[in-house]
């Protein structure tokens, strides 16, 4: 059982095809995009992650472009700056924590598959049906073939999981969230240094990176679940624009700015709870299965360590992808879990629902570096992110 099908070409994806073709697997990547995905927001590689890129042999060039980040800023509707706070303590960041934009992350992966893996971009799966030889896929522009196994890859909105599953409100929990964020000129001159401007029930941002020439505008905001088309972008900047307005700071320059973004981003903020990941010769990897949401800051590594987990589980079966599968389950399973529930407790501190609540976090923020007891008050931030980071032993499957 060699040939493997993998659907999205993201970090699960090219991770699962770098282990896969260490382990003597033949896999081909599919990809709806027409050429590799750039843009995206900063995340954060963390535990056992960390070890599965220092497997890789990737940690010096994924340390070099790390974000460097230093400060964030809490500002008010007048620009006026009300808190700061060191960037690693506002991401929950602490000793080797990472932090890369998604973008450099995803490139740095394919630049280490594309020469020994077959990559379909522009193209995404249409149907699948199991055969005695395999699964018989049948793609949007290239002919019919067959596979030994397909693996969705495919994010939050998966084709594979819904074609080998079900529909996607069967899975999909929205957590009364939205999230957005497009790449805008960085007319604020920022350094290295991220802007926050909380309202009630919405909370808007802006950041620089190390090196970037322009900056994200990031918007968070609180909504019962909203009925739109995913493939029409001016319906949803429309409905970006509409949550957002009246807000005060920069909001009105950034939204100006967004017409002419050349990556917006607008979903919400869910996740994908599901008692299997697998059925027949199909399974799920990352997002497409236990996305944890973008509120955990947690979905990179479990895509890392997901795609170690299934690779290095298909390698110790030897051809039996019934045991490969049921051993990948059972080794992720209370990791991703573990991940999931920083989501919901995360989300209380990125939209704050009341002005009350606003002048109370602020508060706390200018008052945290004189407070006695403020290296515990930050370790109990922090620790659970640790702990769930770490969550997993992972076994050495490397050939």
């Amino acid at each position: 059982m060699t040939n493997i099908l993998i659907s999205g070409g993201g970090v699960a994806g090219s991770t699962l095809a770098f282990w896969l073709r260490r382990h003597g697997f033949t896999p081909t990547v599919v990809e709806r995009a027409p050429s590799l995905r750039d843009g995206g927001y900063k995340i954060d590689i963390r535990g056992a992650a960390l070890e599965v890129v220092d497997r890789m042999g990737l940690s010096d060039e994924v340390r070099r472009h790390g974000t460097d980040m230093r400060i964030a800023r809490f500002v008010d509707a007048r620009g006026r700056e009300r808190a700061t706070m060191s960037a690693d303590l506002f991401g929950g960041r602490e000793g080797d924590d990472v932090e890369i934009m998604r973008g450099d992350l995803a490139r740095i992966l394919h630049e280490a598959t594309r020469d020994d893996v077959e990559h379909l971009f522009g193209d995404s799966i249409t149907g699948m049906e199991e055969t005695p030889e395999g699964v018989r896929v049948t793609f949007e522009t290239a002919p019919p073939r067959t596979f030994d196994l397909v693996v969705g890859a495919d994010g939050l909105h998966s084709t594979v999981r819904e074609l080998a599953f079900g529909e996607e409100s069967r899975f999909v929990h929205d957590l009364g969230h939205y999230i957005s964020i497009f790449t805008v000129p960085n007319h604020l001159g920022l350094d290295r240094t991220e802007m926050m401007h909380p309202a009630p029930g919405r909370s808007a941002g802006m950041y620089s990176t190390r090196g970037a020439a322009d900056a994200k505008a990031l918007f968070l905001f609180s909504s019962p679940p909203m009925a739109y088309d995913r493939r029409d972008v001016a319906g949803q900047k429309k409905l970006l624009a509409e949550a957002f307005a009246g807000t005060g700071w920069e909001v009105p320059r950034l939204l100006e700015a967004m017409e002419d973004a050349p990556d917006f981003y607008l979903d919400s903020i869910s996740q994908v709870r599901m008692d299997h990941w697998s059925s027949g010769r199909v399974v799920l990897l990352g997002d497409a299965a236990y996305g944890p949401s973008p509120a955990s800051g947690q979905g990179t590594s479990l895509a890392l360590v997901g795609a170690y987990v299934l690779a290095g589980s298909l390698a110790a079966a030897r051809g039996d992808h019934r045991a490969a599968f049921a051993a990948y389950e059972r080794d992720m399973r209370h990791f991703a879990e573990e991940n999931q529930k920083l989501a919901e407790g995360n989300l209380k501190g990125m939209v704050l629902t009341s002005p009350g609540r606003i002048r109370f976090q602020m508060l706390m923020l200018r008052l945290m570096p004189h407070l006695p007891g403020r290296n515990s008050m930050i370790k109990r931030v922090t620790e659970p992110i640790r702990r769930a980071a770490s969550a997993i032993t992972l076994k050495d499957y490397r050939p």
